[in-house]
C-alpha cells in the first residue's frame, strides 16, 4: 500500500509523465504563482489607494484652504487621490495672469488635466489585471492539452504492451488527468479575483472622477464669483 501511494503521488505523477506533458505542469504551475503575485500585489495597492483616499478626502473637507493644502502636498504628491488634486491646482494656478486675471476656459482646461491625471491613476490600478484574463482563459485549455496528449501517449504505451490491465491504464490517465487538474487550479482564481479586482478598481476611479466633478464644482463657484 505504501508503495501505490508514493507511485501515485503528485511528484511521482510529473516524474513518470512525457516531457510535453511535463512542460505543460511546469507552465501552469508558474502561471498560478504569477496570478497569486498580481493577486496579492493588486489587493495591498487597491487597499493603501482606499486608505490615502480616505485621508485626503478628510483634509480636503476639512475646511482648509485649497491653496494652503496644495502647498503642503506640492506639486507631484505620493498618493493618487493628491495627484488628481495636483493637477487641477496646477492648472487652476497657471490659468491666472499676472494681473490677477483668469485666462479664458479655465475650466475646461482644469477638467481636462484631472481627466488626464485620472487616467494615468486608472492605467496603474489596472495593470496586471489582464495577466488573470489571459490566465482564467487559457489555463483551462493549455491544461486540456496536456491531458490529451497524455492520454495519447497512455494509449500507445498500451498498444505496444498489448495490455488493457487497470495496472497498465491507470498510470498514463492520472498523469494526464493531472495536467487538467493544475489548468483548473490556475484559471479559478484567476478568474475569481479579476472579476473581483476589477471591480474594485472600478470603484476607486469612479471615486476619484467624483473628487474631480466636486472639485471642479468648487473652482467653477469661485470663477462665478
Amino acid at each position: 500500500m505504501e508503495h501505490a501511494a508514493v507511485e501515485f503521488s503528485m511528484w511521482a505523477l510529473f516524474a513518470r509523465a512525457t516531457l510535453t506533458v511535463k512542460l505543460v505542469m511546469v507552465m501552469l504551475i508558474v502561471a498560478s504563482f504569477w496570478s497569486w503575485a498580481v493577486i496579492i500585489q493588486k489587493h495591498i495597492m487597491y487597499r493603501n489607494a482606499r486608505r490615502e483616499a480616505a485621508r485626503f478626502d478628510r483634509a480636503f473637507w476639512s475646511g482648509e484652504p485649497l491653496d494652503q493644502l496644495f502647498e503642503e502636498l506640492g506639486p507631484e504628491p505620493k498618493g493618487r487621490s493628491e495627484r488628481v488634486f495636483a493637477a487641477g491646482m496646477v492648472e487652476w494656478q497657471r490659468s491666472h495672469r499676472q494681473d490677477g486675471g483668469l485666462i479664458a476656459n479655465a475650466t475646461s482646461r482644469i477638467d481636462r488635466s484631472m481627466d488626464v491625471a485620472i487616467a494615468k491613476e486608472a492605467d496603474e490600478l489596472q495593470h496586471g489585471l489582464p495577466i488573470l484574463a489571459t490566465v482564467g482563459s487559457t489555463a483551462p485549455f493549455v491544461g486540456l492539452f496536456g491531458t490529451v496528449w497524455g492520454i495519447m501517449n497512455a494509449f500507445i504505451e498500451i498498444a505496444a504492451q498489448q495490455n488493457t490491465n487497470l495496472a497498465v491504464v491507470a498510470p498514463g490517465i492520472a498523469e494526464a488527468l493531472l495536467a487538467t487538474g493544475l489548468g483548473l487550479l490556475a484559471a479559478i482564481p484567476a478568474v475569481i479575483f479579476y472579476n473581483k479586482l476589477s471591480a474594485d478598481s472600478d470603484r476607486i476611479v469612479s471615486g476619484y472622477e467624483a473628487f474631480a466633478d466636486e472639485f471642479a464644482t468648487i473652482l467653477s463657484r469661485q470663477l462665478d464669483a
